[in-house]
């Protein structure tokens, strides 16, 4: 039984990945509004059931998707915010990636320029507040880590208008992703001061085990 559970799990996991992966498919061709239960059941091979056992209804299995494309994007903004070498550096790190990435997404495409896209933009924007909190909560920790002086309540402002900022820019594009990035890194600047040049404090040196004590 110990054996069973675990194997369980892994097919339930590959089950809803599967059900994700191809939602964002259908739903970066079709449009939210012409997205049917039934199209995501036949894509992934099973029934409709299994698809509302798994999300319950067409929304929280958008919202689902949203959530888990928000993920991927979380794993490359912190990968890009570690190898800067100060936290305004990051910053423009980070937005860069959003900007360029976000282009290069069918879905995010879909939701801000397809025929439907009244009826998606809330699942990333209004609905989308566990995908809103995900980000800042990654930019917040970020920058504590960064800069552990700095108040907790400052560290979420810049984390709040920095990812509203380019979330602005993403739904109402005023330039390239290169200029976007410059007037959002140049407000977080503004926000941290003197800190937003603070160059990272070097890695601790790993620690190496005592050599065995000699038999003798």
């Amino acid at each position: 039984m110990d054996q069973v559970t675990p194997f369980a799990h892994r097919m339930k996991a590959s089950l809803r990945e599967e059900l994700l992966d191809a939602t964002a498919e259908l739903v970066a061709t079709l449009g939210f509004r012409k997205l049917r239960v039934a199209d995501v059941a036949e894509a992934a091979g099973v029934s409709r059931q299994t698809v509302y056992n798994e999300f319950g209804n067409k929304e929280s299995l958008v919202q689902a998707m949203a959530l888990r494309m928000t993920a991927d994007f979380l794993t490359g903004i912190s990968a890009r915010m570690d190898q800067a070498s100060t936290p305004v550096e990051a910053a423009s790190a980070a937005v860069r990636f959003v900007l360029d990435h976000a282009a290069d997404n069918r879905v995010i495409a879909s939701a801000l320029t397809g025929s439907d896209a009244e009826d998606l933009l809330p699942f990333l924007t209004t609905r989308g507040r566990p995908v809103f909190e995900a980000a800042i909560d990654v930019v917040r920790r970020h920058i504590h880590q960064r800069l552990p002086d700095l108040p907790e309540q400052r560290a979420r402002l810049v984390a709040v208008t920095a990812v509203r900022l380019v979330v602005s820019h993403l739904l109402t594009p005023s330039g390239p992703a290169q200029q976007a990035a410059a007037e959002v890194t140049e407000v977080v600047a503004a926000l941290l001061g003197p800190a937003a040049t603070r160059p990272a404090p070097p890695a601790p040196l790993p620690e190496h085990p005592h050599p065995p004590k000699e038999q003798g």
